[in-house]
């Protein structure tokens, strides 16, 4: 035999052998390359301190609504499906560490920050965002805000890269008016709240509504208090009493809510709480039987809405966070999920322009119920409801709250055209 001819004969075998195997090395390699990069978001809220119940709360809503998107595939893209990813950074309730976490955020490649739980920190997130983005196009950001509702936000302030989700101080106040104005009994009533811009908004509209639907009511006493730093609201339980006071007005959250109203059922006063928030977080518990027929909370929904659909929003939250503990669950986050799931498929990306001018044309629904965005100020628009607490099982009062046996049985809703206020934004667009 020829040797060369037998090696040139094997040489060309291991060739052809090699150029096979080429595409089947290219789909081996394709089958275990990464998955696509997720989405990051960035929710900055206090997870530690007086109020970090309500940044846990906020956070299993977030964490749900994420759920949701991703276990239906994720968000469609031209170059495929990409899923959200929730990361958190602890505020600690202070502005300065908001900032840090904002900084820390972007630098982990979050371009998506959440926010709600302080009027002040998120104005002090807008500031930093707004120059931000002006300064290093590159990593611009997109601020979601569901809870921090100084109107300011999407007034003076308004800012192209900030979208609210939550009805503001002004039309939850004019909300609440309208129980106040049916209520020809109600001749006095004590305004208090905490002493930052979200809570001198509150008592300032409070103020000026109560004059203008009804100016035969008496304003018997006007306070703010330091926020997350009153441990014993005796002393003001007791001045409310001494007041004469048939109604307290309040913006107050978290601890601070809970706290005033133990106080002053301890304290033996039985007139009525008008509130924002007086419907969760260990306020309808901690009020008691005392708050039957007199505590009242305005929301953008609450689980007694009576709908099927909203019967099931609800229970499918409560299948997901069954301890009564968990039992914190708002329609308006899972809304702004899905406003932004729909604004990145929109834009067909995640670049922040793209997307925040397609957040501006946000039109979502879920579970029945529907919520757009105004472009003119990035002010959400959405039915608003009010509820009055009442034990759990009389008539409109079907689920309680945190396992306390009291829930909220809606006796008006505001239709979105009629919860809707005039803007004074100034919108700068890039």
């Amino acid at each position: 035999m020829n040797p060369p001819f037998i090696w040139r004969r094997e040489a060309l075998k291991f060739a052809a052998l090699a150029l096979c195997a080429r595409p089947f090395a290219a789909l081996a390699q394709a089958s275990v390359s990464s998955p696509p990069a997720p989405i990051r978001l960035a929710l900055i809220e206090s997870m530690s301190g007086p109020f970090a119940n309500t940044g846990e709360a906020v956070f299993r809503n977030l964490l749900w609504a994420v759920e949701r998107v991703n276990a239906r595939g994720g968000i469609k893209l031209p170059g495929g499906a990409r899923p959200l990813q929730l990361d958190r950074y602890d505020s600690k309730g202070q502005n300065e560490e908001a900032l840090s976490a904002l900084r820390a955020a972007m630098d982990d490649g979050a371009r998506i920050v959440l926010q709600g739980n302080s009027s002040a920190t998120a104005a002090a997130l807008v500031d930093a965002i707004d120059k931000n983005n002006e300064r290093d196009p590159s990593r611009r950001v997109i601020f979601l805000n569901y809870a921090a509702v100084d109107p300011v936000l999407t007034n003076e302030r308004c800012s192209f890269w900030h979208f609210r989700f939550d009805a503001h101080a002004d039309m939850r106040v004019a909300a609440l008016m309208d129980v106040v104005k049916d209520d020809a009994a109600l001749k006095r009533v004590y305004l208090i709240g905490q002493d930052y811009s979200f809570g001198q908004a509150v008592l300032r509209e409070a103020r000026r509504q109560l004059g203008a639907q009804r100016p035969d009511v008496e304003i018997v006493g006007d306070e703010l208090h330091p926020m997350g730093k009153v441990k014993d609201f005796a002393p003001y339980a007791t001045k409310i009493i001494a007041s004469g006071a048939q109604a307290v007005v309040t913006g107050n959250w978290g601890n601070d809510l809970t706290l005033l109203v133990k106080a002053a059922r301890e304290a033996g006063f039985n007139g009525t709480f008008y509130t924002f928030y007086g419907n969760a977080l260990g306020a309808p518990a901690a009020i008691g039987d005392a708050g039957i027929g007199r505590v009242i909370a305005v929301a953008d929904w609450l689980p007694n809405v009576q709908t099927t659909q909203s019967e099931a929003f609800y229970r499918a939250f409560r299948a997901r966070f069954p301890k009564p503990a968990e039992d914190y669950v708002h329609m308006r986050l899972a809304l702004m999920i899905e406003a932004l799931v729909q604004a990145i498929e929109r834009a067909g990306g995640v670049d922040a322009v793209p997307v925040a001018r397609a957040l501006e044309q946000a039109d979502v629904s879920l579970y029945g119920q529907r919520g757009r965005m105004r472009a003119a100020d990035h002010q959400f628009q959405q039915q608003l409801v009010v509820g009055v607490m009442d034990r759990q099982g009389r008539p409109g009062v079907q689920f309680d709250v945190e396992g306390s046996g009291y829930g909220f049985r809606v006796v008006k809703t505001i239709a979105p055209e009629r919860a809707e206020l005039p803007t004074s934004c100034k919108m700068k667009r890039p």
